[in-house]
């Protein structure tokens, strides 16, 4: 049994918590699906089939006195100058790349459940989520609950209060630190470094979404898209994590037919 918060941070009943919170926490599983995760998301890339081609040069073959390595025709400066082959100066690269290489790494379907599966009763052990860097002194028991009323929330305010009422102001808080990233991902949209803070877990995510996409660190998912990488960010598990009590009737039932 686990506690169930209202909106006023108050204790309002129990509820039975799912089978699947007994779940052994497989880390190696959890991270084989994020990274399975992570690398659908990938692009393909490589240079173009012309790269380091793109020239007049060609080969004057044998009994020419010179290497047969081709070398660039006409009038201009570069006449003569090697080209197109990999060890000449802007020639093709030997060995680059190629678009058609398959970057995604495949999952097994039962391995991926158990992994979601794993990584949802990561979330109620209290010194898991704790050595993940959250800060939780004003959370009561885990996994955190709270009522249905909480998904009909439609204001950032709202949700910002009731998350705090609950004790997850001092998580929150952290969330709102960012810090700029090394290296060359500062040119490439991507300056700043924040932190994940909590994961609301809602049956219904359509109102609740929009209110919470304002507060720095906080996602909502719903149960029927809930994976492995929104609960184990970085495939670090357990993400601090709250539940409405719909939610938990609904892993239950999806979790009675994955695993």
């Amino acid at each position: 049994m686990v506690g169930v918060y209202g909106l006023d941070g108050e204790k309002v009943s129990d509820a039975a918590l799912p089978s699947v919170f007994e779940t052994e926490v497989r880390r190696d599983l959890i991270k084989r699906a994020v990274i399975s995760l992570q690398s659908h998301r990938l692009q393909a890339y490589g240079p173009s089939w012309l790269s380091g081609k793109d020239t007049s040069a060609f080969s004057f073959g044998p009994g020419s006195g010179q290497a047969r390595l081709p070398r660039i025709t006409g009038g201009g400066p570069a006449r003569g100058r090697g080209a197109i082959v990999p060890y000449a100066v802007g020639g093709r690269r030997a060995h680059p790349p190629v678009p058609e290489r398959v970057l995604s790494k495949k999952f097994n379907k039962k391995e991926r459940a158990l992994a979601t599966a794993s990584a949802v009763a990561a979330t109620a052990d209290k010194e898991i989520v704790q050595s993940r860097g959250h800060r939780i002194d004003g959370v009561a028991e885990f996994p955190v609950v709270v009522v249905d009323a909480f998904e009909g929330l439609s204001k950032t305010k709202d949700v910002s209060l009731a998350l705090a009422k609950i004790g997850l102001s001092s998580d929150l808080e952290r969330a709102r630190l960012k810090s700029i990233r090394s290296g060359k991902g500062t040119k490439r949209g991507r300056k700043y470094k924040r932190k994940k803070s909590v994961l609301i877990v809602a049956a219904s995510d359509a109102s609740l979404s929009k209110a919470a996409g304002n507060i720095s660190g906080v996602d909502v998912t719903s149960v029927k898209d809930l994976n492995a990488e929104h609960l184990a960010p970085g495939s670090n598990p357990a993400r601090l994590t709250v539940y409405t009590e719909s939610a938990l009737k609904e892993l239950e039932k999806r979790f009675s037919e994955e695993v």
